[in-house]
């Protein structure tokens, strides 16, 4: 039986109250990630970070 690799995660903005819901490889990335998306509140870019 297959272990599972992928784990649902949130990424919460570090500007406004913005979420997104995305997956990541637990087994490469054992970190908390940050990315730079699209706040659709603020209609710019900003930092996500990983929330759990």
């Amino acid at each position: 039986m297959a272990s599972k690799k992928r784990e649902i995660i949130k990424l919460k903005s570090t500007e406004s109250k913005e979420m997104y819901w995305t997956t990541k490889n637990k087994q490469n990335t054992t970190g908390r990630i940050e990315l730079r998306k699209y706040d659709k509140s603020l209609r710019r870019h900003v930092i996500f970070k990983e929330a759990k």
